[in-house]
């Protein structure tokens, strides 16, 4: 028999016991349907994962800190080892393969003054020709260049943090839509007074003696585009300029000799390394812990969740094979039942002549074709059934004020769920097609 003749039979087979086959199609809709849907809340659950990671910052950025002195495992502490983050250890970040760009930072929380409005900001220092590497995007003006001294480019909710410390309501401006300050069109004093601007109150006698630093001149060239990161609240600047200002004002502040002299160690307050590929963020983490430096990436927090979500997919996946375990013993009762149905038709097909081998592919057709079917309309009703659930949750998620799906089905999931339905009726059918061919042509023949 050729293939034709073997769909054609087998076919004609099915429809012979149209309610039987209907009720195991069925089971294999319900198993297959469950395994599907139960995976599609894990799936669902793994992007939603990944979404939040993403709104937290970039996967493939490593932040590097130094807090002193390290040890390896196993060396005693007088041959512990003292790193410093400084223009050598920048250098040899870059050097590590799989580093697309380094980006040292130095941070100091100053106070920027325009007219009668303030503001505390975090100032940060970094290299003018590293912004575009690590993603900064302009909304308003433009990024630092190399060139300019007391530039500054702000975060796109920095100017909300500014307000007028002689009125009541201080913080009105920070509810409104509208910015109480213009960054860039306006004249900015940078300084490290932390009470510059402020109502002046009556000092000590021992702080009679104290002499503020000056301020410094500054101008806002650029405002960033919204990130929903850390980037919305900093503002940036030349990391020489940025020296420069703390360098004069330390000569005028009495600053803590530990703090001093945690400034010589450390030439930068940390260092965030771009990694090229996602993938090679574990290694680059692992060259810059040898180095004797301590690392920190949202690929650890990554980790964490791809195990726990793993951990959900396989509990919910177990559930969902349960049922199509009891399909598959289903697809077998069905295929015995068969056989013993058709034990005269059987002899009837090998006296004839037919190959042994078609028979047993006859039985395997038939058993693929229910776990097939059962299979493609199990995905369809996947698809209904989570689409409602989407519908369901939009309408909940709406409430709270935000909108994410709990299942979702990738094609990966469908393909698979349809193909691992149609093994599994293969191998339910597996055994009673063996029985069909080994069956006597005579005895079956003369069976009533």
């Amino acid at each position: 028999m050729n293939s034709i003749d073997l769909i054609r039979m087998s076919v004609g087979n099915l429809f012979r016991r149209k309610t039987r086959t209907f009720l195991t199609i069925l089971g294999v809709v319900i198993g297959t349907s469950s395994i599907i849907i139960m995976l599609s809340l894990g799936v669902a659950m793994d992007k939603s994962f990944k979404e939040d990671l993403s709104r937290m910052g970039s996967l493939n950025i490593i932040e590097v800190n130094n807090y002193g002195r390290y040890s390896e495992p196993g060396m005693d502490q007088q041959n512990t080892q003292t790193v410093k983050l400084d223009d050598d250890a920048v250098s040899s970040f870059e050097k590590i393969p799989g580093v697309e760009a380094v980006m040292p930072i130095k941070s100091s929380y100053m106070k920027i003054g325009t007219g009668k409005m303030v503001g505390n900001v975090d100032v940060i220092g970094i290299k003018p020709e590293i912004m575009k590497s690590f993603d900064f995007s302009i909304e308003e003006g433009r990024l630092l260049s190399d060139t300019d001294k007391n530039a500054i480019v702000f975060g796109k909710q920095v100017a909300f943090n500014f307000y007028n410390p002689r009125l009541r309501n201080r913080y009105d401006g920070q509810n409104s839509e509208q910015p109480p300050v213009d960054l860039i069109s306006n004249k900015l004093i940078l300084t490290s007074d932390m009470e510059y601007g402020e109502r002046k109150r009556n000092r000590s006698d021992q702080d009679s003696d104290y002499k503020p630093p000056k301020p410094h001149e500054v101008k806002g060239i650029g405002i960033l585009a919204e990130s929903n990161s850390e980037k919305d609240y900093q503002a940036y600047m030349n990391v020489i300029a940025l020296e420069k200002i703390l360098e004069e004002d330390r000569k005028v502040i009495r600053e803590d000799r530990s703090r001093r002299r945690s400034d010589e160690e450390d030439k930068y307050h940390n260092v965030k390394v771009k990694v090229a590929d996602i993938e090679q963020v574990e290694s680059v983490q692992e060259a810059i812990k040898a180095l004797g430096f301590q690392t920190y990436s949202l690929t650890d927090m990554r980790d964490s969740m791809k195990k726990t979500s793993r951990t959900i997919q396989a509990i919910l996946g177990g559930i969902g094979a349960v049922s199509l375990l009891v399909a598959a013993i289903g697809i077998t009762n069905t295929m015995i039942m068969s056989i013993y149905e058709r034990t005269k038709e059987i002899g009837i097909i090998k006296v004839l002549g037919a190959n042994i081998a078609d028979i047993k592919k006859l039985f395997l057709l038939e058993a693929a074709l229910i776990g097939f079917g059962g299979g493609v309309i199990g995905l369809i009703l996947s698809y209904t059934v989570s689409f409602a659930l989407n519908k369901i949750a939009a309408g909940f998620m709406g409430e709270m004020g935000t909108s994410t799906q709990i299942s979702v089905i990738s094609i990966g999931l469908a393909l698979s769920a349809v193909a691992f339905a149609t093994i599994v009726g293969i191998i339910s059918g597996y055994s009673p097609a063996r029985r069909a061919m080994k069956l006597s042509a005579l005895e079956a023949i003369r069976n009533e």
